[in-house]
């Protein structure tokens, strides 16, 4: 799918979250989502009224998928455009985030319908903006990493799709649907640039294909 890039001027200064653990949406990725809850309902509502972006957030360990209106978040996170909409016969809505840009949370307003609203800074990030045009040293290095990691988790893949993909592609791709705690989807969503990002991807993915516990403690400091 292809969508519309954001202007820098035109990112806003505040910005509706939706904390989800485990939920990785990256510039240019492709987010699909279930939204079922009254507030995040409220949410998307308000998002097609306006401007139609939300900013994915991981809350810290709570124990649950979803943060509640108190508990912590990362303050990176990434904002999305909603670029499919449809609603279910059980009151649902199906949406599509597409990628736009990270931010930065100055910091958190009062909730408004029940979801909450922060202060975004998209400044540290606007290279996010630019042509999806950098490539990475590391790509043979990933694929030869990919098949092994899929085959451990019980994913299957189109392998020869995969292989077609440029190199900013398949690592959004790639670090959106694997398996990876909510701590190591943190840190690829805080990767400095694509080969970084690439780096720490086949890291993971190399060692939990041989041990699932040695991944973890990669990014932990």
């Amino acid at each position: 799918m292809t969508f519309s890039r954001q202007a820098p001027d035109s990112l806003p200064g505040t910005l509706p979250v939706f904390p989800l653990s485990g939920a990785l949406l990256l510039p240019r990725g492709q987010l699909p989502l279930n939204i079922f809850e009254p507030r995040y309902l409220s949410m998307v509502d308000d998002a097609l009224a306006g401007d139609r972006l939300i900013g994915m957030v991981q809350p810290h360990a709570t124990g649950a998928e979803t943060a509640d209106d108190a508990a912590p978040v990362y303050e990176i996170g990434c904002a999305g455009r909603i670029t499919t909409f449809s609603e279910t016969g059980d009151e649902r809505y199906m949406i599509t985030l597409s990628g736009i840009s990270r931010f930065r949370i100055s910091r958190e307003l009062d909730l408004v319908n029940g979801y909450r609203l922060v202060e975004s800074d998209f400044s540290p990030f606007i290279g996010d903006l630019g042509d999806e045009v950098e490539s990475t040293p590391g790509r043979d290095d990933l694929l030869h990493a990919v098949r092994p990691y899929f085959e451990k988790n019980g994913m299957a893949a189109d392998w020869s799709e995969l292989e077609e993909l440029p190199d900013a592609a398949l690592v959004t791709a790639l670090s959106m649907v694997s398996p990876f705690d909510p701590p190591e989807k943190q840190a690829l969503l805080e990767c400095g640039g694509l080969s970084e990002r690439c780096d720490l991807l086949v890291s993971l993915m190399r060692m939990a294909a041989h041990d699932p516990d040695s991944a973890h403690e990669t990014i932990r400091h």
